[in-house]
Formats: C-alpha cells, sequence, structure tokens
C-alpha cells in the first residue's frame, strides 16, 4: 500500500503557529526553538526603533486567523486534491505583568472548519452554531473556550516559560505564538534572526531534526506601525525529498505589522507555493499552496488607546 504524505492542517496550540493542536491525527511534528532573537545589524545613521511587547494585566486581546491550503498530490498516475479552510478566533488574556515579564493564557474562543480529501464529501462545522461536530474534529471542538497554555515571555517576545493544558506544541509552520523581537533598537532596513527546529519522521519512522532559522528584516515603518518580513531559512542539509515535502509546509515565510507605540501585534500575512517531485519514488509529486491571515479584532481600538496613553482594556 502506498503511503500519503502529511497534510498540513491547524494545530490548537502552538505556537504557528500557532493555534491548533493536532487536529488531524498524521500532522508533522514542528517545534520553535527558545532562545533570544540575533540582532544582525547594519550600522546606520537612521533613526532606530525600539520594539517591545507591551501588555497591560486583565488585558484581553484577540485575533483573527485565516487558514486555506491546497495540498495536490500525485502517486503511480493518480492524482488526489486536499482543501482545508479554516477560521478561528483565539485570545490573549493577560494574567500578570512585571518589568520583564509577561504572563498570559492562551486559548481558541471559535473555529469554522472545512475540510475535503479527492472525491470524498467536504466536511464542515462551525462552533458557533452549537451543534455535534464530526469525528474529525472533535479534538478541536474539546479545546474550544479553555486555556490551552499559560505562557510566560519577556517584553522582546521570548518565550521563557509554558504550561500546557490541552493540545500540543506543534506550528505547522504558521510561526510562534509571539513575535520574538530584536534585543536592541534597530533601523529601516537592519535584521535579526531566531533559531529553530522542524521535526520531520524518516521512512523508518525515527524523528529527525531539521535545524532552521527565520530572518526578520525591517521594512518600513509608517504612524508608528512596523512592517517586518519574514523569510525563514533551512540549515541542515535534507538529501531526501520526503523529508523535503514534510519540511516546506512547516516554514513561514511572509510578513508582519506591530504596533511601536502600544507593544502589540497588528497583523500576520504568510504564503506558501511549493512543489517537490520524487518524494514518494519517481513520477510523484506534491504540490503545496497555502495562506493563512492573522488580524487584530477591533484594530481601531488599539491604536486609538496608544494614541491616548490609555490601558487597552
Amino acid at each position: 500500500m502506498s503511503r500519503r504524505p502529511i497534510l498540513p492542517i491547524h494545530s490548537l496550540a502552538t505556537c504557528t503557529a500557532f493555534f491548533f493542536g493536532s487536529i488531524l491525527a498524521a500532522a508533522p511534528l514542528a517545534l520553535a526553538a527558545d532562545g533570544l532573537g540575533e540582532s544582525v545589524l547594519t550600522p546606520s545613521a537612521a533613526e532606530k526603533y525600539q520594539l517591545r511587547h507591551q501588555l497591560t494585566p486583565d488585558q484581553t486581546i484577540r485575533y483573527k486567523v485565516t487558514h486555506v491550503a491546497k495540498t495536490k498530490t500525485r502517486m503511480n498516475g493518480t492524482e488526489e486534491i486536499a482543501n482545508v479552510y479554516t477560521t478561528s478566533v483565539r485570545s490573549w488574556k493577560v494574567q500578570d505583568v512585571s518589568e520583564n515579564q509577561i504572563t498570559f493564557d492562551h486559548q481558541i474562543d471559535s473555529v469554522e472548519m472545512t475540510q475535503q480529501n479527492g472525491d470524498q464529501d467536504e466536511i464542515q462545522w462551525s462552533s458557533l452554531t452549537g451543534e455535534k461536530p464530526p469525528a474529525v474534529f472533535s479534538i478541536v471542538a474539546e479545546q474550544i473556550g479553555t486555556p490551552l497554555s499559560t505562557v510566560t515571555i519577556d517584553p522582546q517576545g521570548t518565550e521563557l516559560n509554558r504550561e500546557v493544558h490541552a493540545g500540543s506544541q506543534a506550528s505547522l509552520g504558521m510561526g510562534s505564538l509571539t513575535l520574538t523581537l530584536p534585543s536592541e533598537p534597530i533601523a529601516i532596513g537592519d535584521r535579526w534572526m531566531v533559531p529553530s527546529e522542524v521535526k520531520v519522521r524518516t521512512e523508518d519512522q525515527q524523528v529527525k531534526t531539521i535545524k532552521t532559522r527565520q530572518v526578520f528584516t525591517l521594512k518600513k515603518v509608517s504612524a508608528g506601525v512596523a512592517t517586518i518580513a519574514i523569510k525563514s531559512q533551512t540549515l541542515t542539509p535534507i538529501h531526501s525529498e520526503a523529508l523535503r515535502a514534510q519540511v516546506i509546509q512547516q516554514l513561514s515565510n511572509g510578513a508582519v505589522r506591530f504596533d511601536i507605540d502600544n507593544g502589540c501585534l497588528l497583523s500576520k500575512e504568510l504564503e506558501w507555493d511549493e512543489t517537490v517531485v520524487g518524494f514518494q519514488g519517481p513520477g510523484s509529486m506534491m504540490e503545496y499552496r497555502a495562506k493563512m491571515d492573522e488580524e487584530l479584532i477591533d484594530e481601531e481600538v488599539v491604536l486609538s488607546a496608544a494614541k491616548s496613553g490609555k490601558p487597552l482594556r
């Protein structure tokens, strides 16, 4: 029996990443490595910006996350297409803030999911309807509305501690739960790097660690909002197309917008457009096309709070 490739689906805790814990059983493993961002700064007389997370006790911020993915596989002359569409609302509920630490609960407030594999019937479910979920979405349903994890970060966004209550820490390419910021003030064009790793399974079911890193570049600053480009780089040589097919689904490339004044992520956009030939022997091929959008809900409220100097509640 030929094996099917592992398909990318949201995960209910990340990271992405971030947000769901193994919606389907065959998800690959991906963990973001802890550690400080390593600033690679170009000497410049240009204006420099200090980027730091700034949250207040009892503050709640919510994000709408939309993930669309299409995976086309061809093996032994047979082609199959899998489509996934997910919209969710996730929230951070700040529990404690000190000079050097921020602790918050991360949870999924609601989710709407659609999945179709090949010629099978499309499966849909929304947590907002109150209807019983299909079996394939049952694990997700159990984790909605309760804290998935309690996370402690420093103002730079480095994760200091995480207590997992449900799900997993898999990111599946959606990026880490928090944005790791540079250790020093930076100018437009400056870069910083964050090490990470991806875990994949070999043909003999052994777990192999692939070292990667995310390269962040400050592209522009306008009205107090920084636009930052994200590009993932693979550091470990990959000689197997079967492993590469897993890795490409777990890398993050795109851009984020960060509110400098209020210390808050405003939006994130990630895209994938990859093709792997020979991942399951001669004549096999996988095409992976996906997009993930994350946007702060009530963004104008956040910006208004930043301008007025009043804490956002």
